[in-house]
């Protein structure tokens, strides 16, 4: 049977040129004219995450690249990684280095036994079909955040500057955790986390693990003293019906941090292909934009039942938003809450460059194409 390539769920999106910055889904660096270069009309499936207006990029002094293992190196490292991942695996020793300067603590996600919402609760100001919604948001509203990322780029003349890029999250504990995407925080240097009801007050974010199958991080940040975190309850998405009322909570744009919008469960279990990523989704009309992705989406009953990371876009496109579904994501936060990483996924413990081109091998210091080896990871099985 032939694929039918005119139907969009069948095309698996990916990047235009192999560059992230021709992709709508290019982290930090967005453009906001709704087209990008080399896109057809309707680019299907684009992550949206990082959608504050880049700044003037700031030049910085330039820094001397590392150069990579040369291919004798490279085979004798990667050899030597192979056979301890054989042994013992590869993923401990990385995540527990990558774990280390947050500190372990109980992990303790809010799953629903109780919703934040009921219809006893008072409420004043709002007619009967406005009624939910209103509760709903007022009730979550605190254990959504505003994140925004620095991430050092470098231009053709191989100068370092800044990008900037922003997305949502979801406080999931008291002492500080919280979730959003891996897309979201990918590459960044520097995570910030603001409140909605205090964006005077900036809190530095330490990134606990990440995990690019299912597009989800967890992050970590120290409280105020006195400061009352608000985690959102987790619900069971497992029970969302095709039609059910939900709200999205985010910060489109990067900078209208709370703003609430409200939909309905189009489909479930939508499978799609986002960024080379097979994904089981829930399909949403409610109204996702840039800067959306890792914010939450809340049932009736005030329970977080999805993460936002995903919209179909184009002229000809709306109301095409997606949310992992958190009965897939909470195995995989408290994974990497308790442990760093995800258990039973082994890893290298390697971070490699493709030199594809002789610029790129001039910017490495090297003489032949390939793949490189840039670093290996401490404490990971490479090591």
């Amino acid at each position: 049977m032939s694929e039918n390539t005119n139907n969009p769920l069948n095309n698996n999106f990916t990047q235009n040129g192999g560059s992230r910055e021709q992709n709508s889904y290019a982290p930090y660096n967005p453009p906001y004219n709704g087209t990008q270069p080399g896109q057809t009309e309707n680019p299907y499936y684009n992550y949206y995450n990082n959608a504050a207006p880049q700044p003037k990029p700031k030049k910085k002094k330039e820094k001397k690249p590392r150069k990579p293992i040369g291919k004798k190196g490279f085979a004798a490292i990667l050899l030597s990684a192979a056979l301890v991942l054989g042994v013992v695996g590869g993923a401990l020793g990385a995540s527990i280095a990558n774990y280390a300067s947050v500190g372990r603590s109980e992990a303790v996600l809010y799953k629903s036994s109780e919703p934040p919402v009921s219809s006893d609760d008072d409420y004043e100001g709002a007619d009967s079909s406005a009624f939910n919604a209103a509760q709903v948001a007022a009730k979550t509203k605190d254990s959504v955040v505003e994140i925004k990322t620095e991430t050092v780029a470098r231009d053709s003349f191989f100068q370092n500057y800044i990008t900037s890029g922003a997305g949502s999250g979801v406080v999931i504990s008291k002492d500080g955790y919280i979730v959003t995407n891996n897309h979201v925080i990918e590459d960044a240097s520097k995570i910030n986390v603001t409140f909605t009801s205090n964006e005077d007050k900036s809190y530095t974010a330490a990134l606990v693990g990440t995990d690019e199958a299912t597009d989800i991080a967890v992050l970590k940040i120290e409280p105020s003293q006195g400061m009352e975190l608000t985690p959102a309850v987790l619900g069971n998405s497992d029970k969302l019906v095709v039609g059910e009322s939900v709200l999205a909570i985010g910060n489109p744009l990067g900078e209208l941090g709370g703003t609430v919008t409200q939909g309905i469960v189009s489909a479930l279990g939508r499978q799609l292909t986002v960024e080379n990523q097979s994904m089981t989704l829930l399909q949403i009309d409610a109204s996702i934009s840039p800067g959306n992705s890792g914010g939450g989406l809340f049932n009736s009953r005030g329970e977080l039942v999805g993460i936002v990371n995903a919209k179909s876009s184009g002229t000809s496109v709306e109301g095409l938003g997606f949310a992992i579904p958190i009965n897939t994501a909470s195995d995989t936060i408290e994974d990497i809450m308790n442990y760093g990483y995800v258990k039973g996924r082994a890893q290298i413990g390697v971070t490699t460059v493709e030199v594809a081109d002789i610029q790129t091998a001039y910017m490495y210091g090297v003489s032949e194409l390939g793949v490189y080896i840039y670093s290996v990871n401490s404490g990971s099985g490479a090591e």
